[in-house]
């Protein structure tokens, strides 16, 4: 899976990298340390609704996606993933699949790796791994998003929509696969036009445009433990294990990805 990430480019340059035509809200700055829930940065295609042109927007997502028909947001912490050997298939995918495909650009992401050393109550002592691209160039990562009204709101308000995302991901490289099964799927450059087009409905074509990152062209290294709390964040998270810091500055022993904590994922306004 794909738990946490670093997203720490500037508005500015995404634009730049995907040719955005529109920035659309915010999504409170870099972040080395994506949560569930938060909101997170994402390039996407949406017909303007008094021309009907087709406009590149750059805007926040809330990462967990909420299927249309869910009774509330709470089940969207649990998506924040769709396997691509189902996501085309399953219920609370494959509507978005179809036809609301996004990027969600990271510096890379984290995983952690279970090692023999024991940790808080006896478990085995987790291992943030960071894993970018070796040339340092940002990650593509292929989403899906998707509207959720919430019906309790006033249904003339923006504040009614929730607009979500997932990451779609596929089984590791042997780069990663010794730390972690699954990894982010991406969108090569060539293919972003097509995979963001909201007019391509064919699932079969938008699997075929995805791609797996080539093990050669990913590094992983073992980062301090700062990341295993959803509160830590800044550019230190990506601390080398080399360079730990002073152990008053460490997380406890045992933490791994599941201490998310609630982000701050407020919508601005709607696409």
């Amino acid at each position: 899976m794909c738990g946490r990430y670093a997203s720490s480019a500037s508005s500015d340059d995404l634009s730049r990298e995907f040719e955005v035509d529109d920035v659309v809200g915010e999504w409170g700055g870099p972040s080395w340390n994506v949560a569930p829930t938060d909101a997170v940065p994402a390039v996407l295609e949406r017909a303007d609704k008094e021309s009907g042109e087709v406009r590149r927007r750059l805007t926040p997502l809330r990462w967990g996606l909420v299927p249309s028909w869910s009774k509330d947001v709470k089940g969207g912490a649990r998506m924040i993933n769709a396997r691509v050997e189902t996501v085309a298939e399953k219920p609370a995918f494959r509507r978005a699949f179809a036809a609301r495909r996004c990027l969600l650009p990271a510096d890379g992401y984290y995983e952690w790796y279970d090692t023999e050393q024991p940790g808080r109550g006896g478990r085995p002592r987790k291992q943030p791994f960071f894993i970018h691209r070796a040339d340092g160039g940002l990650l593509a990562m292929a989403g899906i998003y998707e509207f959720w009204k919430d019906p309790a709101a006033d249904p003339d308000s923006p504040d009614a929509w929730v607009v979500s995302c997932s990451v779609i991901t596929t089984t590791a490289t042997d780069a990663v696969g010794h730390i972690h099964d699954r990894m982010p799927m991406v969108v090569p450059a060539a293919a972003r036009d097509a995979w963001l087009d909201p007019t391509c409905t064919d699932p079969q074509r938008a699997l075929e445009l995805l791609e797996v990152t080539e093990a050669a062209q990913l590094e992983a290294y073992a980062v301090v433990g700062l990341v295993s709390n959803v509160r830590n964040d800044g550019p230190e998270l990506l601390t080398p294990l080399a360079e730990e810091p002073p152990a008053d500055e460490q997380t406890p022993d045992g933490a791994g990805p599941g201490d998310t904590g609630e982000g701050g994922a407020g919508q601005d306004r709607l696409l």
